[in-house]
Formats: structure tokens, C-alpha cells, sequence
């Protein structure tokens, strides 16, 4: 078992993505909460929050380490819960439906769980 974190401009998006991953099976469920979160980001026009108006712009941007400002946003942080196996199609989905330039997907292994959650966690995300 896994824990996936990301964050999410607004609340909208988050349950957007977290329930698509859901009825997917990608996931057996997801915590979402809000969040104040500080941090660098490269283009100082504007924040990570304003997404590009192209895909070619998005797609050429270039993270410019230790040439931007730190932004403070407030935000929507999820908790995913998922089998280890699926990390990379459920890396592969937010990054491909999330609004931010650079999306934080982080996974986190759960070294003890409880032998009944991970039975759920396992029947819940079984694929057809």
C-alpha cells in the first residue's frame, strides 16, 4: 500500500480528479482537505495557479531553479490510497488532468497497516 499526496488549486478540480481515480478503481479512496502552502516557483508573473493557455507553452516551460519568488496559496491537499502497483497509472492520470504546470504527486509506502484495511484497500482497487 501506498500513499499518494498532491495538491490542487481548488476544490472543484481535487474532487474531479479524486472521484474519476475512484470509479476507475485506480484508488480505494482519498482524504481532501485545505491547506496554506508556501513555495518557490519560476515565473514570477504569475503563480503555478494560472495555468497556461496553450499546450505548446505548457509543454516548453522550463523550471528555472533559484530564479523565481516564493508564493504563498491557499490550496486543497489530497491523500490518496492505493495499491503500489498502480502509483504509475494514477501519476499518469493526475498529470494529465491537472491544472498545474508542475502537479506534486509524492508516494509514500505504508510500512504497517492494518491486515483488514489493506484486505479493503486491495477488493476495492481489483480491476475487471
Amino acid at each position: 500500500m501506498i500513499l499518494i499526496l498532491t495538491t490542487f488549486p481548488n476544490k472543484a478540480e481535487a474532487v474531479k480528479i479524486g472521484d474519476a481515480l475512484l470509479e476507475k478503481r485506480l484508488i480505494a479512496c482519498y482524504n481532501l482537505f485545505p491547506v496554506e502552502s508556501a513555495y518557490w516557483w519560476h515565473a514570477p508573473s504569475k503563480s503555478q495557479h494560472e495555468p497556461s493557455t496553450n499546450s505548446s507553452e505548457k509543454a516548453s516551460a522550463k523550471i528555472r531553479l533559484g530564479k523565481g519568488k516564493t508564493v504563498k496559496d491557499k490550496e486543497f491537499s489530497m491523500i490518496i490510497k492505493t495499491k503500489d502497483e498502480n502509483f504509475k497509472k494514477v501519476e499518469s492520470f493526475i498529470q494529465k488532468n491537472h491544472s498545474y504546470e508542475v502537479p506534486e504527486i509524492v508516494a509514500i509506502k505504508a510500512e504497517k497497516v492494518t491486515k483488514p484495511y489493506l484486505d479493503w484497500l486491495n477488493q476495492e482497487t481489483k480491476q475487471d
